[in-house]
């Protein structure tokens, strides 16, 4: 076996949902105001006894479950976050333990919005290579830990949740390799800085970015899977904003492809978003096993990474 696949993936969301009324009623702002903006209806926040390494978990439960596998047939466990309080033990690590994993490596990545998909890659590459058999890729954020709730420019934005996607060594490479990249020179229009750290952006320049910049490089994302887009059965963006996502996704040229909407009903969960979307577009049977798909995360850090996946 010289390739690797997604054989499952999970989702996880908290139960109490916010709206845009609970909003009003906090700072100056209205339902007409934040749907015309970004497209955003609802987001689900967590509580504060549900620390970050237990929304993965949740995730990661239900994807181990989706593929008929136990904790103990996993090897490596990569953890995309950028919320986690603390430093060590690593948020893998605290997922491990809470689902009984026998010793498996753990990792985090910090590439915030783009963590899952950078995630995905370095598993594709660690079962190609044979550092590991099976692999357990996770998204998960809690952004509600770091958004100032009286900044109506950016609570609107945000919800918290994880994605998990269970990778395993294959015949074929239903993984596409990656495209990956990032301007460090305006990595300050995407943060989470500070004591205690707040979620900040320039919503402009990230904006002219997404929907100028990112399309070409979506479509050689697409080039190195040897697909055109209009081969594409789905495509899946970072769940930004929904006046970037649609036009990002005519951009690069899907026109029979199924667009990935979930910002509507989650908000910005960034490296939740895309693997949180992608299991829901399973879930309703809107893709079907085999299918291509186009995972595509960019924003903080002002990074970015893609590749065409083959749908579990």
């Amino acid at each position: 076996m010289n390739g690797s696949r997604i054989t499952a993936v999970g989702h996880y969301q908290p139960a109490k949902v916010l709206t845009n009324e609970d909003l009003a009623g906090v700072v100056d702002t209205s339902d007409e105001w934040i749907r015309s903006r970004v497209g955003i209806r609802t987001r689900h926040i967590a509580g504060p006894d549900e620390p970050v390494d237990e929304l993965a978990a949740h995730a990661a439960a239900k994807a181990l479950a989706a593929a008929g596998l136990t904790p103990a047939d996993i090897d490596l466990v990569l953890v995309a976050t950028s919320t986690a309080v603390d430093r060590s033990p690593n948020t893998a690590a605290r997922v491990a333990a809470r689902l009984g994993m026998p010793g498996p490596a753990t990792m985090d990545l910090n590439v915030v919005c783009a963590g899952f998909t950078h995630a995905l890659a370095t598993a594709d590459h660690a079962v190609r290579a044979g550092g590991a058999a099976r692999a357990l890729v996770i998204g998960a954020d809690k952004m509600s830990e770091v958004t100032d709730w009286g900044d109506r420019t950016t609570c609107v934005l945000v919800g918290d949740g994880a994605g998990a996607a269970v990778v395993e060594a294959s015949c074929e490479q239903a993984i596409g390799p990656v495209l990956w990249g990032s301007v460090p020179e305006m990595g300050h229009a995407v943060r989470i800085e500070g004591t205690p750290p707040r979620f900040a952006q320039e919503g402009q320049s990230v904006y002219r970015w997404a929907t100028t910049q990112l399309p070409p490089i979506a479509r050689r994302a697409c080039e190195r899977a040897g697909l055109e887009p209009a081969e594409l059965a789905a495509v899946v963006l970072h769940q930004a904003n929904l006046r970037i996502i649609e036009p990002l996704a005519e951009k690069i040229g899907a026109v029979n492809a199924v667009v990935a909407r979930d910002v509507t009903e989650s908000g910005n969960t960034s490296a939740a978003s895309i693997p949180l979307a992608l299991s829901k577009l399973v879930e309703r049977g809107a893709i079907t096993t085999g299918d291509p798909v186009l995972l595509f995360g960019f924003g903080g850090n002002l990074s970015y990474a893609g590749q065409v996946v083959r749908c579990p």
